[in-house]
């Protein structure tokens, strides 16, 4: 009755609705749309009500009464999904096996929810694994489905009260790596007991060390260090799998229909393949959760206030030791609020789950499966990437599982594919042994470097200068006075001397020099990538000064040089305020060394390395003796011959270098404007020269002025004459 009363109406609906068109072929299609939806909608629920009277033992081999049922709940599940009591029915029907074990299967490889699942449909399917009476093949099917729609659970405390009845399970080989999956996404502190702990080692000692013993091993041990006293891998791989498998394209489908009333999780939505073969995918499931709790009701009598409930920093303040964390840990991504929680409290099981999630998420959409080329799924997918790396500068620290996924991803990626995020990430990185830095960062990159545009490699070279600064950022506050060990980051139980430290710093910045090297001689000196690789030398001249770090690594000749000889004043002034910078750090460096207030030793090649680029600056600038012999950089007589430049030995100083011509001409003009003819010459006579450097000086090139200030002699800028420039003693 009300089937037809709902009918009746929603004809009337249509009726008005169609008043201002053609009155008769659109009623009449209307209608029998609406017809067939009900009718449709009627036979799916006789369906259900037949497979949910279906006894045991009922034959079903020749049975087509059966096979047409099990077709129309089949298709209405694979077209809009199944409802909460729908789910419930359908999983007692298959797990009781009252129409034996193929129907089973058949029936839980279509079970896929349009919202969401009751954990109890969930607990009674738990009972009926524990009768012990399902095949193999059922058992674990049933498991792997669990893991899919386990954040489609509208709660999961039942879930935790039978976790004893679920470890059980961990000592069949087959359902291990499944039954460890959903016990890790199940644990709490309550629930490591030192038998459980001694259950499963072992089950590792029975079956070896495999990944998802470890990572369940591994969160036991955050939880109860004193209990899990077996050493455990410090960057363990992926322990679980995607299991998932059977249940991705009709899953994505069904919420992609039903996405305004499904609570997605970012794990779960995952994309249709066209075919079996297709590598497209869609990156739906990046979209960050929304922040929920993990229960309905607190069973404790502690006092919790959970995370969606904060509104304020005093609020967080005030609760801060009452905080329950939330079901899905990618939704803290989103509330800055949550990320001060995750900063302040320190939780290694809220950081061990995230990373888990992000690494999770990380690969399978951009390691496992490349990204779709469409603009939505290129949109998503670098939204994501900018969250994330919002929320690392917000933590000032990057994830671990961030980390992995990027040496891998290095191997494969282009260069052009989320370029600033990607990069952004990677200045990121924490401090990598020199013993790995080369094979898991410097050759993937080296690769796409020589092989890409000038913007590229700039894009490159800015990005490992912010790595090179946050590292000696993070050596300058971390490093302890009183030892030498230093931990990597807060959630590592890794450290590294102060040599190692130093070895890797000396790693990056050689490999930098040898990069700004070659793609200078690729680029012809290009002027933005000169720039950028100068920028780079002004974090490293400053190590000692600026970070404590007793390194000195003088820049290449390949940098030195394109920047002496640049045609643009700024490059030059860069350069001067370079060699300034070493010259300080150096001579503070000598001074303490000398009354032993520091316990390192600068060797003697360091300054060797030093005067020499400064010989050669000061002849080039200031002496106007370029290319002369045992002036720092020396050219056969033949060549210069050759060149036809009348006195070759003044075309690089600070008054004929193409750099500052404009200037000198500039200079010239006010000094002698009768003159029509332009002797440049004549600003080196007398009080002209003294004249001309107050106005170059004031042109706004500090760095030059300093460079000049620290290394040459007072008696030389106020006579005007030439003198030499005043090297680093090395005694």
């Amino acid at each position: 009755m009300s089937e037809t009363s709902q009918l009746s109406g929603l004809d009337a609906d249509a009726s008005r609705q169609s008043d201002s068109s053609d009155p008769g072929l659109c009623n009449r299609s209307l209608r029998e749309n609406v017809r067939k939806k009900v009718d449709a909608e009627t036979q799916f629920r006789l369906s259900l009500k037949y497979l949910s009277e279906v006894e045991a033992g009922t034959v079903v081999k020749g049975n087509d009464q059966l096979e047409r049922n099990l077709v129309v709940v089949e298709s209405v599940a694979l077209s809009r999904g199944l409802s909460p009591e729908a789910i419930s029915i359908l999983l007692d029907f298959a797990l009781s096996l009252r129409v034996g074990g193929n129907i089973c299967l058949r029936v839980l490889k279509f079970l896929i929810p349009a919202t969401i699942v009751t954990q109890d449909a969930v607990v009674r399917g738990v009972s009926w694994l524990c009768v012990g009476k399902m095949p193999m093949s059922a058992q674990v099917l049933f498991v792997r489905w669990v893991l899919t729609v386990f954040d489609l659970v509208d709660c999961k405390d039942q879930l935790r009260d039978i976790y004893g009845f679920i470890f059980s399970f961990v000592t069949d080989e087959n359902l291990c790596p499944y039954i460890c999956h959903l016990l890790y996404l199940l644990t709490m502190k309550e629930h490591v007991k030192p038998y459980r702990v001694k259950k499963l080692l072992d089950v590792q000692a029975k079956m070896g060390r495999q990944p998802f013993l470890s990572q369940l091993l591994a969160l036991y041990k955050v939880f109860c260090p004193e209990l899990v006293v077996v050493s455990l891998p410090s960057r363990m791989k992926i322990g679980f799998k995607n299991h998932n498998s059977p249940w991705k394209s009709a899953l994505a489908a069904v919420q992609r229909k039903n996405r305004g009333e499904v609570l997605t999780d970012q794990s779960l939505v995952l994309a249709v393949k066209e075919k079996p073969t297709s590598r497209k995918r869609k990156l739906h499931h990046l979209e960050i959760p929304p922040l929920s709790s993990a229960f309905h009701s607190s069973s404790s009598n502690r006092k919790v206030f959970r995370l969606e409930q904060l509104s304020s920093f005093s609020q967080l303040l005030e609760n801060l030791h009452n905080i329950e964390l939330p079901a899905q840990m990618g939704s803290l991504l989103s509330s800055s609020l949550a990320l001060h929680y995750l900063d302040c409290v320190q939780d290694e099981s809220a950081s061990l789950r995230l990373n888990f999630w992000l690494g999770d998420s990380l690969h399978q959409e951009f390691l496992f499966g490349p990204a779709d080329g469409s603009s939505e799924a290129s949109g998503e997918a670098s939204h994501f990437l900018s969250m994330l790396l919002s929320t690392q500068h917000f933590l000032q620290e990057g994830f671990s599982s961030t980390e992995s996924f990027l040496y891998k991803f290095l191997s494969v990626w282009d260069g052009s594919l989320f370029r600033p995020q990607i990069l952004g990430l990677l200045s990121d990185i924490p401090l990598v042994p020199s013993s790995c830095i080369k094979t898991l960062l410097f050759e993937p990159l080296m690769q796409l470097y020589f092989t890409s545009t000038v913007f590229f490699k700039c894009s490159v070279i800015e990005c490992l200068n912010i790595m090179l600064v946050k590292w000696l950022t993070w050596h300058s506050v971390s490093a302890s006075e009183d030892s030498l060990d230093i931990s990597l980051n807060s959630t590592s139980a890794m450290s590294m001397t102060l040599s190692g430290f130093m070895d890797s710093v000396m790693e990056l910045v050689r490999f930098v020099g040898r990069l700004a090297t070659v793609g200078l001689q690729l680029e012809n000196c290009h002027a933005l990538l000169l720039c950028h690789a100068l920028n780079f030398y002004e974090t490293v001249c400053d190590m000692f000064l600026k970070y404590s770090l007793p390194l000195f690594v003088m820049p290449p000749v390949g940098v030195f040089y394109p920047a002496l000889f640049a045609v643009d004043s700024v490059t030059v002034d860069q350069l001067g305020y370079i060699m300034a910078r070493y010259r300080k750090n150096l001579t503070l460096a000598k001074k303490q060394e000398q009354q032993k207030q520091q316990t390192f030793h600068v060797r003697g090649n360091t300054y060797k390395e030093f005067n020499q680029l400064l010989v050669t600056m000061v002849s080039c600038l200031w002496n106007s003796k370029m290319f002369l012999p045992g002036m720092g950089m020396e050219i056969g007589e033949d060549l210069l011959a050759q060149s036809s430049v009348p006195e070759f030995w003044n075309s690089f100083d600070l008054i004929h270098h193409p750099a500052f011509l404009s200037y000198a001409i500039e200079f010239h003009q006010k000094c002698w404007p009768e003159r029509r003819d332009v002797d440049l010459n004549s600003i080196k006579v007398g009080k002209y020269r003294n004249w001309y450097m107050e106005f170059l000086l004031n042109q706004g090139f500090d760095g030059l002025k300093e460079f000049v200030q620290v290394n040459i002699n007072q008696r030389s800028i106020s006579s005007g004459s030439q003198g030499d420039g005043q090297p680093v003693s090395q005694t």
